[in-house]
């Protein structure tokens, strides 16, 4: 029977997928969800695999004390669910923003004297190269038939490569992708990464209608009762 690891770049996901179609990570059924992926295939022992950036509260900032105390809850229900939960540290990084002609009302912003913002960014480090190793460590130690990756990170290609280079079709690399219009402004929209789309042996597009059925209803009915 087909073995399967099934690899989430959480960061990734959230960003092009989850917040596309409104829902935060504990409002999302993830364990339906590797199951709609897996179609009866088996997953490997160890094989459900969850890579993230880990929260810091920060001295007086309630906001990240609330997303520190989201992230423990959700790791909480993962690990009940067997998944190995691999982290990395958000690192916090300032950045600066010219105000010029891609800020909406620059001109605004230039009359009250404002040339520039700088502003604090979090930034996941590690994240790819934990995943590209679990996918080339898994290859070797003959943990997986086929690895599904959840993430269009350009990054992973070269592992991706080696893995179908040096197996040469006894193990497979399945990319889930994700077709999701942005309403609001198509440049935002997620599109499926077509470099991945190239360098693997199975390819499946999701749409915002598919993650819709993984949202737990509980989310739903917080949502409308606001």
């Amino acid at each position: 029977m087909e073995r399967l690891n099934i690899l989430i770049d959480a960061g990734n996901f959230y960003h092009i997928a989850l917040k596309k179609v409104g829902v935060q990570e504990l409002g999302f059924d993830f364990e339906k969800f590797v199951g709609f992926l897996a179609n009866g295939r088996t997953i490997s022992d160890m094989g459900k695999r969850f890579y993230v950036g880990t929260v810091r509260e920060k001295e007086g900032d309630a906001k990240s004390k609330e997303a520190m105390s989201r992230q423990t809850t959700l790791f909480t229900e993962l690990t009940k669910y067997h998944w190995q939960i691999k982290t990395s540290k958000l690192k916090r990084r300032l950045e600066e923003l010219v105000i010029d002609g891609r800020v909406v009302d620059y001109e605004k912003f230039r009359k009250a004297g404002i040339e520039k913002i700088q502003f604090e960014r979090l930034r996941e480090k590690g994240i790819d190269v934990k995943l590209a190793t679990d996918l080339i460590v898994g290859a070797v130690d003959n943990q997986y038939d086929t690895a599904i990756i959840i993430s269009s990170d350009s990054d992973l290609l070269p592992a991706i490569d080696w893995v179908r280079r040096r197996y040469k079709g006894k193990k497979k690399i399945e990319y889930i992708g994700f077709s999701i219009p942005d309403e609001l402004n198509s440049k935002k929209s997620t599109e499926p990464s077509l470099s991945l789309i190239a360098k693997t042996d199975i390819q499946r597009i999701l749409v915002k209608s598919d993650l819709e059925n993984f949202i737990k209803p509980s989310f739903f009915n917080k949502k409308n009762s606001k």
